[in-house]
C-alpha cells in the first residue's frame, strides 16, 4: 500500500487478547472477538481460534484472489474456516465463536473497504474531512443481556446484527465501499475497543486522526485506558473496558 503503516493492540486489562492485526503488501485488517468469553458456545475452540484462524484464511484469500471483491474473499474464508470445526461443533449455536471485521485493500487505484460488526476504518480524505464507514446496527438493540444479544447475533429479522461466525452469509451483510486513493490523506482501522475516545468520551473524530496521527496508535490506546479508568460504573451500555487494535495508514 502507498503508506506508512503502524500498529498497536492491547487486551482487556486482566484479560487476554482476542484481536489480530494483519497487514500485507495491498491490505490490512483488524478482526477483535466477539463472543463473550466464558459463554456456552457448544464449539470445542475458543474465540482466540476462531480470530486467529479467520485471520490466516483471509490472508491467504487477499493474497492470491486478486480480482474478487471484499465480500467475496470473507465469504470464502468463513466457508472454509466452519469447515476447521469439523464434527466437534454445534454451529447452530448463537454463541460460536465469532469476529467483527474492519479491513481494507488498495486496488487499480482505490481503496476498498469492508466492515462487518461494530470495528470502524475512519478515512482522513485529502479535503480535511473525516469519514467513518461503521456498521454500528448492534448499538441500536433495545437490550445488552446475553440473551438479547444472542437472540439478535447473525439474526436476518428486523433489529439483528452481524459478524463473522458460524454462517458464511454474514459476508454478504458487511458494510463495503470504494474510495479514490487520490482522495485518502490517512486512514486507521480499529476494533471497537480502540473507537471509544469518539464514540463515548466527545472527541471529534477529525481530532482523533490527527492525534492518532501525531501519537501513534500506543498513545492513543493509553490514553483511552486511563478515560475508561477514570469512568463511572454503568456511564455506558457494553463493557467498561474491551481489547483495542489500531492499524494507522499514513502517506509513505
Amino acid at each position: 500500500m502507498p503508506f506508512k503503516i503502524t500498529h498497536a493492540t492491547a487486551p482487556t486489562p486482566g484479560g487476554v487478547s482476542e484481536a489480530a492485526v494483519v497487514t500485507g503488501p495491498t491490505f490490512a485488517f483488524v478482526l477483535d472477538g466477539a463472543t463473550a468469553t466464558g459463554a456456552m458456545t457448544g464449539c470445542v475452540h475458543d474465540v482466540t481460534w476462531y480470530v486467529e484462524q479467520l485471520a490466516g484464511l483471509l490472508c491467504a484469500q487477499l493474497l492470491t484472489q486478486g480480482p474478487a471483491g471484499l465480500r467475496e474473499i470473507l465469504r470464502t474464508a468463513l466457508t472454509a474456516l466452519v469447515g476447521k470445526h469439523g464434527q466437534t461443533c454445534d454451529m447452530t449455536n448463537a454463541d460460536s465463536p465469532s469476529a467483527t471485521v474492519a479491513m481494507v485493500r488498495e486496488r487499480s487505484g482505490s481503496l476498498d473497504v469492508l466492515v462487518l460488526g461494530h470495528s470502524p476504518v475512519a478515512l482522513h480524505r485529502t479535503n480535511g474531512a473525516v469519514e467513518v464507514i461503521v456498521d454500528d446496527r448492534a448499538a441500536f438493540l433495545d437490550s445488552y443481556t446475553e440473551e438479547a444479544v444472542r437472540g439478535h447475533r447473525n439474526c436476518a429479522a428486523a433489529g439483528g446484527f452481524w459478524v463473522a461466525g458460524a454462517k458464511p452469509e454474514a459476508a454478504e451483510q458487511a458494510l463495503t465501499a470504494s474510495i479514490p486513493l487520490s482522495q485518502i490523506h490517512r486512514l486507521a482501522v480499529l476494533s471497537e475497543g480502540a473507537a471509544r475516545l469518539p464514540e463515548r468520551y466527545g472527541w471529534s473524530w477529525p481530532r482523533f486522526m490527527a492525534e492518532l496521527s501525531d501519537s501513534g496508535p500506543g498513545r492513543i490506546i493509553a490514553v483511552t485506558r486511563e478515560v475508561e479508568t477514570g469512568t463511572a460504573a454503568g456511564a455506558f451500555r457494553g463493557m467498561t473496558h474491551d481489547t483495542a487494535a489500531i492499524v494507522l495508514c499514513r502517506p509513505s
